[in-house]
C-alpha cells in the first residue's frame, strides 16, 4: 500500500431502478437527501433531450451559497450510478455531500458510453452554466470513477476555470495509449486514433499538468487491468510538482475500484482544500 500525501498538506426523494447497473437503493438512502430530482435540458450541442440528477441537502436556504459535487458515472451506467448504487465510490460521495451540505449533481454526460468526447464536454459545461444560473454556486468540484474518473481529468484539463477541485477514481489520464473500450471511445470522439489522433490527445490529461492549479485527488489500483494506473501516477508526479495541493492513494494490491474509506478520504482532502475558496 502507498500513499502519497501531498507536499503540503424539496420534493420527496425516490429511488428509480436502471439498466447497466448494481442498484442497492433505499428509502433511508433517498430519506437522507431533501429532495432527487431527474433534470432534462435542451443541449446546445446539438438540440437533443439530456439529462442529470440532483439531489439536494437538507437545510439548504434558497439563495444561500452552496458548493456542487458533480459525479460522472462508468462506462455502461448513466445518471443514476452515484445516485443509487451502493458501491464505496457512490456512497462516500453521498455521504460528503449530505456532510458538507453539497449539491450532488449526476449528469448522463451521453451515458452510457461518454468518455468525455465533444458532445459530453459540452453538455457538461451547459450544466455548469445551468447550475450557476440556478443557485448561489461558492464551488464546484468535479469527480467521478473509472470512465468518470478519466471524464474529470479531462474535463478539468480542458476547462480548468470552470473547476474548483477533482477527485478521479480509477480512470486514465491518457486515452493514446488506453487500448480498452475503443469501438465506444471511437463513437464519441468522432473516431478512431488513427483518424482523428489530436481528439485523443487533446483530452489525454496527463499531457496538460500545467492545468490542474486546482486540488487534486486520485485513487489508482496497482493490479487494475481495466483502466491501468500509470497515466495517473505519472500526472500526479507532473502536477505535484507546481501544485502542493495533491492526493494520491495507490493501493498494490487494489484492482478496479476504490474502497469506501478511500473514496471518502479523496473526497475529503479535496473538500477541505477548496474549504478557503467558500468561507
Amino acid at each position: 500500500m502507498d500513499i502519497s500525501l501531498p507536499k503540503i498538506f424539496f420534493p420527496v426523494a425516490y429511488c428509480i431502478a436502471a439498466i447497466f447497473m448494481e442498484v442497492n437503493c433505499t428509502a433511508e438512502d433517498s430519506a437522507k437527501f431533501a429532495s432527487t430530482v431527474d433534470q432534462t435540458f435542451l443541449a446546445d450541442h446539438d438540440g437533443t433531450k439530456q439529462k442529470y440528477v440532483v439531489m439536494t441537502p437538507t437545510e439548504m436556504v434558497e439563495g444561500k451559497p452552496v458548493s456542487v459535487l458533480i459525479v460522472l458515472h462508468g462506462h455502461g451506467s448513466d445518471r443514476w450510478q452515484f445516485v443509487q448504487q451502493s458501491r464505496g465510490e457512490c456512497r462516500a460521495a453521498r455521504d460528503v455531500a449530505l456532510e458538507h451540505r453539497m449539491l450532488l449533481v449526476s449528469p448522463d454526460y451521453r451515458a452510457p458510453t461518454s468518455w468525455m468526447g465533444p458532445a459530453a464536454e459540452a453538455d457538461l459545461v451547459q450544466i455548469i452554466q445551468i447550475l450557476k444560473e440556478t443557485y448561489n454556486v461558492q464551488r464546484i468540484i468535479l469527480s467521478g470513477g473509472s470512465m468518470g474518473g478519466t471524464g474529470a481529468l479531462t474535463f478539468s484539463a480542458r476547462h480548468p476555470e470552470m473547476i474548483d477541485g477533482v477527485v478521479s477514481l480509477n480512470g486514465t489520464a491518457n486515452l493514446v495509449e488506453y487500448e480498452r473500450f475503443q469501438d465506444a471511445i471511437a463513437t464519441s470522439f468522432g473516431g478512431s486514433k488513427a483518424l482523428v489522433p489530436d481528439e485523443y490527445r487533446k483530452r489525454s490529461a496527463e499531457f496538460y499538468p500545467m492545468k490542474f492549479t486546482m486540488p487534486l485527488a486520485a485513487t489508482t489500483g496497482g493490479k487494475d487491468e481495466v483502466v491501468p494506473a500509470a497515466s495517473v501516477l505519472r500526472l500526479v508526479d507532473q502536477v505535484q510538482k507546481h501544485n502542493s495541493n495533491v492526493l494520491s492513494i495507490h493501493r498494490k494490491e487494489g484492482g478496479h475500484s476504490t474502497t469506501y474509506a478511500d473514496s471518502k478520504q479523496a473526497f475529503e482532502f479535496v473538500i477541505q482544500a477548496t474549504a478557503s475558496k467558500s468561507e
